[in-house]
């Protein structure tokens, strides 16, 4: 019977896979209970995965990506050296996404609590 070939060990790159899942889902805002709940599974096994205690299957990387959305490349591809985003945040993004959708009254009190904030902080 012939040899198999090995099979060389994948460049991950500075970043496991785990890694990699925990630092995009921290950049869109969701805590590992949030994203568990999105995909209908417990927050330890997202806390698993992150930490690389299970391996990723293929239903399951499409099920994160989806649930992230993003591609399935951006979770499982090393990333690329890439200029910083520019903008803000995905997690301001989704929380002034839910000010708006609020009556235009509760809209008014949240940015006079965000003005006091942000004039108190500038102020220091």
């Amino acid at each position: 019977m012939p040899k198999r070939p090995k099979l060389l060990p994948l460049d991950f790159g500075d970043e496991t896979i785990g890694q990699r899942l925990a630092r995009l889902r921290k950049e869109r805002g969701f805590t590992q209970v949030e994203l568990a709940n999105k995909l209908g599974i417990i927050q330890s096994l997202v806390s698993d995965y992150e930490t690389d205690r299970l391996r990723l299957a293929a239903e399951t990387a499409v099920r994160f990506a989806l649930a992230l959305d993003i591609s399935t490349d951006d979770l499982l591809r090393p990333q690329t050296k890439k200029s910083p985003r520019k903008g803000p945040s995905l997690k301001i993004v989704r929380r002034m996404e839910e000010i708006e959708k609020l009556p235009p009254r509760q809209q008014s009190l949240v940015l006079s609590a965000l003005d006091s904030i942000l004039k108190g902080a500038s102020a220091r």
